[in-house]
């Protein structure tokens, strides 16, 4: 008689570390993350340092901003951005267990049975 496999429950990627990560996925997106964590900028700075249109670098700053992971402060005609505190802190958290647990992970299934 051949052992039963138990079903192992799969391990969850937290929704907001996957939407984070989603998030760097665009290249465009992680230039304007990667130039905000250097300093506070406006749309027209993004637009300099990107070379993208300012349509397209409004809609990156909308969905970032609308993930919590960017903040908008206007000033007079111009608003300036910046990261929030804490952002991407999840899926960094995510992203540590994986590094650290990865290597030492058990086998704990067994062989597959053609």
């Amino acid at each position: 008689m051949s052992p039963v496999a138990v079903p192992l429950p799969r391990v969850p990627t937290p929704p907001v570390a996957g939407s984070q990560f989603a998030l760097l996925a665009d290249p465009l997106r992680l230039a304007i993350i990667e130039a905000l964590s250097r300093e506070q900028l406006c749309t027209c700075h993004l637009v300099d340092i990107t070379g993208a249109r300012q349509t397209t670098i409004s809609n990156h700053l909308r969905l970032l901003r609308e993930a919590g992971v960017v903040l908008a402060e206007p000033e007079g005609r111009y608003t300036w951005y910046r990261l929030a505190p804490g952002a991407f802190a999840e899926a960094l958290r995510a992203l540590g267990a994986v590094v650290a647990d990865g290597p030492d992970a058990p086998r704990l299934r067994p062989a597959c049975v053609s």
